[in-house]
């Protein structure tokens, strides 16, 4: 039997028409719909029909991930019983796993990836802070590179073995870069994003989530979650709030995280949610693992067949 693992992605995996391989699946739509009337707001729309402008705004862009996720995983469930060893997510799709996992409501992981989303913009003024992708340099370098430059500039994404992406202030991040490219690395690329996530610059936002989440019930994880910042999986809930805040300004440590998959023997791995962002990651990471998108009908059919 295959060990399966569920893996839902983050920020970076939108854009208009994301859904349209899987219009005949009414649970995604449904998810869509409930995510509208929670925040007031045509995210359905938006997802179809753009713009993108506004799609890619990090409090919209956040919550349409989260609903279109949970709403593929929903569908799939209907399908399957399947048995699932485990679940992560990469950054925002930490919450997608949690509210999959039985650990928190839907509705009230929409009110809390919109407003991290929202704390997240105000945060850093536009223009001050930015984040790039460093390309074949190993992360000791990487991190040396970081400690060299003049600023705050820090690891914000581990990944995958030779792609890591750091974060910070403009000028530290491109110095950042230019040593990365001295060291030996292939090639360092500016990302196009509106914050610098997973840095120091994100204690302000972390502050803001925090008092939110006091509020905030959660429960057990009835599936295990691999978290972003210890990639571990916990049971108490005030553990699992406090990693959800740590999140925001610590690095995401991805690579760890397939490696853990790989110490648990997960043999098929299935990333929920629009994009193949992260079945990418795992394919460089190892290509014996057998990595499905679930993206239409024909990837959710697949991992149903295989069980």
């Amino acid at each position: 039997m295959n060990k399966v693992a569920i893996v839902f992605p983050g920020q970076g995996s939108q854009s208009v028409g994301m859904l349209d391989g899987l219009k005949d699946y009414p649970k995604v739509a449904q998810h869509m719909q409930v995510a509208n009337k929670v925040l007031d707001v045509d995210l359905l729309s938006m997802v179809n029909d753009g713009p993108a402008d506004e799609l890619n705004k990090t409090q919209w862009t956040q919550p349409a991930l989260l609903a279109a996720s949970v709403g593929i995983f929903a569908t799939l469930k209907a399908q399957s019983n399947i048995d699932i060893e485990v679940m992560a997510g990469h950054s925002l799709g930490e919450y997608s796993a949690l509210v999959c996992a039985g650990a928190l409501e839907f509705e009230t992981a929409l009110h809390l990836v919109h407003k991290r989303g929202l704390y997240m913009q105000e945060a850093v003024p536009s223009g001050t802070g930015s984040m790039a992708a460093v390309l074949g340099l190993d992360a000791v370098a990487i991190e040396g590179a970081c400690e060299q430059a003049t600023g705050l500039v820090s690891p914000a994404n581990y990944n995958a073995p030779g792609q890591i992406v750091i974060a910070g202030e403009t000028k530290a991040v491109e110095q950042a870069g230019a040593l990365c490219l001295e060291a030996g690395a292939k090639k360092v690329m500016a990302l196009a994003v509106s914050v610098p996530s997973h840095c120091e610059l994100m204690l302000p936002a972390a502050e803001k989530l925090a008092q939110d989440l006091v509020d905030v019930e959660f429960k057990v994880p009835q599936i295990p979650v691999l978290h972003n910042v210890d990639v571990k999986t916990h049971n108490d809930v005030s553990i699992i709030k406090g990693l959800l805040e740590k999140q925001l300004f610590a690095p995401v440590r991805w690579t760890q995280t397939m490696e853990k998959l790989q110490e648990i023997g997960i043999s098929r791995v299935a990333e929920c949610g629009p994009g193949k962002v992260l079945s990418g990651l795992f394919k460089r990471f190892d290509r014996s693992l057998k990595v499905t998108p679930l993206l239409n009908a024909k990837g959710i059919e697949s991992l149903i067949s295989e069980e």
